[in-house]
């Protein structure tokens, strides 16, 4: 019966310690794809940021075009409300002869 008890125990330890083996071989394979899946999030969070980068200075070009083109635009109605008032002292001037 000792030795049975003996040979079983054995048998046991055997299992215990091929099913822990098993399980950090599994544990480890898990780390490594929870490792290359950050690795991969982190490189995609980078392109990300340099694609917002890019967007931020495209934005600010357009801004800029958009504030010459307003300052354009108020000089040729400043100078388009100058020829109408002249226009129209040169009608009131031929109208009162």
């Amino acid at each position: 019966m000792k030795k049975t008890a003996l040979k079983i125990s054995a048998l046991l330890l055997v299992a215990v310690l091929a099913t822990g083996c098993a399980s950090t071989a599994e544990s480890d394979a898990t780390a490594n794809r929870a490792a290359s899946d950050a690795a991969a999030a982190a490189s995609a969070a980078e392109a990300a940021r340099a694609a917002a980068d890019r967007a931020a200075q495209a934005a600010a070009r357009a801004q800029s075009t958009a504030d010459q083109a307003l300052s354009a635009a108020t000089k040729a109605q400043t100078c388009c409300d100058a020829n109408r008032a002249s226009m129209e002292r040169m009608f009131q001037k031929s109208m009162s002869k």
